[in-house]
């Protein structure tokens, strides 16, 4: 069963879908079918949690069986080029919930309190038909250095709930504000792009003014007068990164219009093997990779591509996502490949860490390994077919 659990899990992360991830010890984990009136309608409402685990992830709340997708769904796909600051974005802000709402206690359900509609008023320009814009007015002007840009791009809503009675009820909503570090702009339809860039005191005072006026609004709706509501900004990855972008700052209000202290984020997110010069953000983490990298391609000389994404926490490595490219096509290569790079990601790879390989082709994936933190073997597992 343990293996099968690390192969859902691999497989979620790489989906992108690791909300849908089940999560243990919650209070009503064992209600699994769960009913209560409603004041406006006869009909009963049927409430289910996703599973059980090991209660480091939040489970799912479901209402009559189904997924309850956000209020505006598919704005964060609209809004964002880069699909890595999507999963960092949405992932990072769960995180964030963890040390206000203990998957232990919670459930989580997509945000339903901010409307698409809402969303992408708040995210548009300010303006005389438009007054709930957070993004300046439009100066009139185009020069990337003069022009007022766009520092708010993505709005992100989770909820939090507890098991009350018969029923859940909303506990605890998080707030993500993805802000932008360069603004892409055309200065006509079609034209060319150019781009503003946005320094970091710029943007961190931007988004948390604009945070304080999020929640004043949301503090004038019934439901969200009275529960905890936890904000994240988030710094927005380029478009061409290669890797999402991260979280600086995070606050909590438990009641009322102010937000009076502000933590820092200290996340750094890369890209293995560096490129154009730049700089590793750890020296010895970079020549551990690429010491792997070269021996697992020596194995063969038709491996398309070795990368890795790496995530830092307070300066230390928390994870690294390696990604293998090959052009294989014979079952058994796949199989000796994979236990090929279980040996050298044993003997060459930073310990103590979480690492995923996958191992894929134009056909697909074809393999994986994954070692959770403080575990020393990596599990492998090579799809096949009949």
């Amino acid at each position: 069963m343990n293996h099968i659990k690390k192969i859902r899990l691999s497989l979620i992360m790489i989906a992108t879908i690791a909300l849908l991830a089940g999560c243990g010890n919650l209070q009503n984990s064992g209600l699994t079918n769960n009913t209560t009136g409603s004041n406006s309608t006869s009909k009963s409402s049927s409430y289910q949690i996703t599973g059980a685990t090991d209660g480091t992830q939040y489970s799912a709340l479901l209402s009559n069986g189904k997924y309850k997708v956000s209020a505006a769904r598919g704005l964060l796909t609209d809004q964002n080029a880069n699909t890595f600051n999507i999963d960092s974005f949405e992932s990072g802000l769960t995180t964030l919930s963890k040390s206000e709402f203990s998957p232990k206690k919670y459930a989580f359900q997509e945000g339903q309190h901010i409307s698409r509609t809402t969303a992408n008023s708040w995210l548009a320009r300010q303006s005389k038909s438009n007054p709930d814009g957070l993004n300046p007015v439009d100066n009139g002007k185009t020069d990337p250095t003069t022009r007022n840009p766009i520092y708010l791009q993505d709005i992100l809503e989770q909820d939090y709930l507890v098991h009350k009675g018969n029923t859940y009820e909303l506990s605890g909503v998080a707030i993500g504000l993805g802000m932008n570090k360069v603004d892409n702009y055309r200065k006509e339809k079609y034209g060319a792009v150019y781009k503003t860039t946005i320094s970091e005191t710029a943007r961190e005072q931007q988004a948390k003014s604009m945070a304080e006026k999020i929640l004043s609004r949301l503090r004038q709706k019934k439901a969200l007068a009275n529960v905890t509501i936890v904000f994240g900004l988030y710094e927005q990855a380029e478009d061409d990164s290669l890797v999402g972008g991260t979280y600086f700052a995070t606050a909590v209000s438990k009641s009322g219009t102010t937000i009076d202290q502000w933590n820092s984020v200290s996340d750094k997110n890369g890209v293995l093997p560096v490129v154009n010069d730049e700089k590793a953000i750890n020296d010895g983490d970079s020549d551990s990779f690429n010491n792997f990298k070269s021996k697992v391609q020596s194995f063969f000389p038709n491996l398309s591509g070795v990368t890795a994404q790496v995530r830092y926490q307070n300066n230390k490595l928390a994870g690294m996502n390696i990604k293998i490219t090959t052009q294989f096509f014979g079952e058994n290569e796949i199989r000796s490949f994979t236990q090929y790079t279980d040996t050298a990601a044993t003997q060459y790879l930073p310990a103590d860490v979480p690492i995923e390989i996958t191992i894929s082709s134009v056909e697909g994936m074809q393999a994986f390994l994954n070692r959770d933190s403080g575990e020393k073997t990596f599990y492998t597992h090579v799809f096949g077919s009949y």
